[in-house]
């Protein structure tokens, strides 16, 4: 046989250098690995036990460095062989401990390609190792573990790392190693992160956790098992996940109570359980932990650590284990109260607020440290997460949980007054249990009202209120939580008190609301609200969720009572004008602006709307304007609240008026804005609606387009009537009910268009219930009899004529839209004319007076053809006739001189008119027709003038002979006509 040769080969007594060359080429090659598994397996060979530990020994030294990635599939045959002869044969243990310390080095790889190429293998190698732990020999166990956590170690062996200088200063020994040393020489470690990736490949830590079962009698290997899978778990969410499918929580739980003198194991356990719980799935820890007897197992760790641990090591411990705990209070599924564990906590959350005589805290000493701190403030975290259970309230009632808990809010100065001589908290945490302890009120005290009033909480929540609104000196140093925002201030406090009033008050229970309004709440609080907007601090978080939580309590106190209305009254009304007027501008600030505009808007709602005294006063303050603003500038979130409260108010006679006379800042009207926001709600819905917003399909009137593909069944609700809720159409067709649908101010074509749907709404919701059952009772299988079938055809087919009639309704207002558009823009084009008309008149006008300004002889032909005229126009008269002054047209004003005896401007009689009038005195020859054209006494051509000129505004004449005259109308000249021509002719040469 090959391993014969092997074994018995003649070594030459005195080596030569050639012989030791053949000789170490020989030996590489008869020692190869598959020719060693031949050995073992072989039914011949099997029982050559010193055959097996010779050729093992020897293949063990030359690999002395680390095995070789190509060898590792035939090294894990090897040392599974030699786990199956150590039950029969122990002399193969220190084989096994030999080839598992040399795991501990890296794997060699001749390229580097063979990381890749032999990755597989090494997943199989390094998950076989788990596999040893089968063996029960402690020493293999222990050089099992090892090796895995010497994973984590990235140490190679000197020879390769110095490679050949290491080869060159070391003196080889033996032949053997001076032999590997040189073939070593062309091989190179692995990456230091090469191992880890495949070993997160592999299910060791899951076969590793599996043998925990087996320790229970090496206590010290179980140690060591525990400290390498708190590092796997540490390391990898793979191994986490590995662990917890071999229900690895459960295990570890199960087994950290084993008696232990170290006490290291309960240590890593909860080291494990953390490890498990942040790197893997915290429901399958928590489902894991949720079983009976690990409930139980936790509850003796605890308390074991409770009662005797008192280094901060053991105080740290038991904390930990106390927020497992809770995390199993989590879950649904938990056995906290059946276990007992509960109840027992609850002691030592009344403790040492409430005097108990329970054995548990006999002997227990509080030491009111950071962790004792801990402590307690996870055990108030704890009835949170219980409170889901019926019975843990239960429990809560049997040990005066409330009573606890309203102890420990009190104001500091009310709790040192009872504080004995001995030792208690300091100042710090009792600022942080007080804080804690309200957190958890508002939680406890709505889903324990009877044990909140007997306690007199909301008194004590009162007077916590009050001691929050003092002027005392008082800086808060809480850096807990909840005490964010409230560093140096009461406003933590405040802050975490009005939330328990909150949760109290919206369960709507009278017995709470009206011992709250017979303590004077509603003052109180409305005093705390102006107070805090009159303070000069700038708004934060936690101010403005103060102030929205306030209007939330008044309106939870006021919403159904007539008389907390009147208290609300005329201070209420001003601060929720006050706040109306900030308008939505911060909506989206992040701060919580959109929670107070929306708290505000609900305290209108049901602090104001239903007492016509507020109401009226509101309005008086024009509380409806400031919620029309709101409804233009806030965005759509907003819209429904904003429209139920005026059609709340819409109640009030005196609503209706502000309504139609408020217009916003481009000047639409209160119509306007709802018929906009209407269709802006149908193109949110999908309403199918044409161009102009009017009824595009009279079979679809009102559906949206998910309504379309709804399917139908007997058993839902009806789309059409839940729909109603959902979208503002309702609350804007109601409002309109309220403010009629005729001689509505400032509309549009378009919005009577809209106007025209929204007026039949109720109709075409009718019409569509009608269709929803028609369907129903196709999809039921129901055929009504003859009759009712006619009936219900009919009745589906009036909404359609409705929706008929409506769209012709919508034409006519188009067509009629149009013909005014068409007049208007005749209007438009009339004006234009007109006005270049005008302009051109004007450009004649400044012509004529530059050629007579400039041409003199065109000027003298002026004159004279004007004195002709002005001697043609007069009529003639006979020496009989009487001196008579006709009357004469001047421009810009008429005026009629009459003569008298007296001498110079007092002999002249003026009277001045718009109208035309005739001299006093009789004048027959006059001709019984007049042309109202003519303006003055010249020719054509300047008639023709003085009209172009009389046509321009008063100012802005050119003709010069018109400025004058109409100087002289308008202050009131004693002159005449024609003394006025003669002076004029006498001036003019000058000019």
């Amino acid at each position: 046989m090959d391993s014969g040769k092997v074994v018995h080969r003649k070594k030459p007594d005195i080596p030569g250098a050639a012989d030791m060359k053949q000789h170490q080429e020989v030996s590489a090659k008869s020692l190869d690995s598959t020719k060693v598994i031949r050995l073992l397996e072989d039914p011949l060979t099997a029982n050559l036990k010193e055959r097996h530990l010779f050729v093992l020994k020897k293949l063990l030294k030359r690999s002395q460095v680390g095995f070789l990635l190509k060898d590792l599939k035939d090294f894990a045959r090897i040392l599974n062989i030699c786990a199956e002869k150590v039950n029969e044969h122990p002399e193969y243990l220190p084989t096994l401990c030999e080839a598992l310390k040399i795991c501990r080095f890296p794997f060699l790889k001749e390229k580097a390609s063979d990381e890749l190429n032999y990755a597989k293998d090494v997943i199989e190698f390094i998950s076989y190792l788990g596999c040893l732990m089968r063996v029960s020999d402690a020493g293999v166990r222990q050089q099992i573990v090892e090796t895995v956590k010497s994973f984590y170690n990235h140490v190679a062996p000197k020879q390769l790392q110095h490679g050949t200088d290491s080869a060159t200063r070391t003196k080889p020994r033996t032949l053997c190693s001076s032999r590997f040393s040189r073939l070593s020489l062309n091989l190179q470690s692995t990456s230091p992160g090469y191992r880890l990736q495949l070993l997160e490949l592999s299910d060791v830590a899951q076969t590793l956790l599996l043998s925990m079962s087996t320790l229970e009698n090496q206590p010290t290997i179980k140690l060591q098992l525990l400290k390498t899978l708190q590092i796997l778990s540490g390391s990898s969410d793979r191994n986490c996940a590995l662990m917890l499918n071999a229900r690895g929580a459960e295990t570890i739980c199960l087994h950290m109570n084993e008696p232990d003198p170290t006490g290291e194991v309960l240590v890593h356990s909860s080291e494990i359980l953390w490890n498990l719980l942040e790197r893997g799935s915290k429901d399958t820890v928590t489902a894991q932990l949720s079983s009976m007897e690990c409930t139980v197992s936790l509850k003796e760790a605890f308390f074991h650590k409770l009662m005797s641990g008192f280094q901060p090591s053991d105080l740290q411990l038991r904390n930990d284990l106390l927020v497992i705990t809770t995390l199993i209070a989590e879950n649904p599924n938990h056995l906290l109260i059946e276990s007992l564990f509960a109840k027992q906590l609850m002691v030592f959350v009344t403790f040492p607020e409430l005097k108990t005589h329970n054995p548990l805290v006999r002997n227990f000493k509080l030491s009111y440290n950071s962790e004792d701190l801990k402590m307690k403030k996870m055990l108030l975290n704890l009835l949170v997460l219980m409170s889901k259970d019926l019975a843990a309230l239960q429990l809560y009632k049997e040990e005066q949980v409330m009573l606890a808990l309203l102890t420990l809010v009190k104001p500091p100065a009310a709790a040192a007054e009872q504080r004995s001589g001995g030792r208690h908290w300091s100042m710090i945490q009792q600022e942080e249990l007080q804080l804690q302890a309200l957190a958890t009120l508002a939680t406890i005290a709505p889903l324990m009202l009877d044990e909140y009033v007997s306690c007199l909480g909301n008194a004590r929540l009162l007077l916590l209120l009050d001691w929050c609104t003092g002027q005392d000196s008082y800086f808060g140093d809480c850096h807990s939580f909840h005490g964010t925002g409230g560093r140096g201030s009461k406003k933590a406090q405040m802050r975490h008190c009005i939330r328990v009033l909150r949760s109290v008050t919206s369960l709507g229970e009278e017995s709470v609301s009206q011992d709250l309004c017979d303590q004077g709440t509603i003052s109180q609080l409305m005093g705390i609200l102006m107070q805090m907007e009159g303070s000069p601090d700038e708004e934060d978080l936690v101010t403005l969720e103060i102030k929205s939580d306030i209007q939330l309590i008044l309106s939870a106190l006021c919403e159904n009572d007539m008389h907390r209305k009147e208290l609300f009254g005329a201070e209420g009304v001003e601060m929720t004008v006050h706040f109306l007027k900030k308008g939505p501008d911060k909506f989206y600030s992040g701060l919580g602006h959109n929670k107070l505009i929306l708290s505000t808007v609900d305290c209108v709602w049901s602090c104001i709307v239903g007492c016509y005294t507020t109401e009226d006063y509101f309005l008086v303050k024009e509380g409806v304007f400031l919620l029309l603003d709101l409804l233009v500038s806030s965005p759509r979130c907003v819209h429904a609240i904003v429209l139920a409260t005026l059609l709340e108010l819409c109640d009030n006679p005196n609503t209706l008026t502000h309504i139609l006379s408020w217009r916003d800042d481009g000047g639409r009207t209160a119509s306007s804005v709802l018929l906009q926001l209407w269709r802006l709600e149908e193109e949110e819905l999908g309403v199918t609606r044409d161009q102009h917003g009017g009824i595009a399909d009279p079979q679809r009137l009102v559906l949206r387009r998910d309504q379309e593909d709804t399917q139908l069944t007997s058993n839902t609700p009806s789309a059409a009537v839940m729909e109603i809720s959902e979208n503002l159409r309702s609350k804007i067709y109601s409002i309109f009910c309220k403010l009629g649908f005729l001689e509505l101010p400032g509309l549009t074509a378009k919005d009577y268009v809209t106007l025209g749907i929204i007026k039949r709404y109720l109709d075409f919701k009718v019409g569509e219930i009608w269709d929803e059952v028609s369907k129903e009772l196709v999809l039921d299988g129901v055929r009504p009899i003859s009759p009712d079938q006619e009936s219900l055809r009919a009745i589906c087919k009036i909404p359609e004529d409705t929706a008929r009639s409506v769209m012709t309704e919508q034409i006519s207002i188009l067509e009629q839209q149009k013909k005014e558009e068409a007049t208007e823009e005749k209007i438009v084009y009339t004006e234009i004319k007109s006005h270049w008309k005008q302009r051109e008149l004007t450009a004649k006008s400044w012509d004529s007076y530059v050629s007579k300004t400039s041409n003199y002889e065109v000027l003298k032909e002026v004159k004279a053809q004007r004195k002709e005229d002005m001697e043609s126009s007069r009529p003639k008269r006979t020496e009989a006739d009487p001196v008579v002054h006709p009357a004469e047209h001047f421009v810009g004003q008429v005026i009629a001189a009459e003569s008298s005896e007296a001498q110079a401007s007092a002999g002249v009689k003026l009277t001045l008119t718009k109208s035309l009038i005739k001299s006093p005195g009789p004048n027959p020859e006059e001709p019984a027709a007049r042309d109202p054209e003519l303006c003055s006494s010249g020719s054509a051509k300047d008639r023709q003038v003085s009209g172009e000129v009389s046509m321009q505004p008063q100012g802005s004449f050119t003709d010069p002979i018109a400025v004058m005259m109409a100087s002289v109308g308008t202050g009131l000249c004693l002159y005449s006509s024609r003394q006025m021509a003669e002076r004029v002719q006498l001036k003019l040469p000058n000019a």
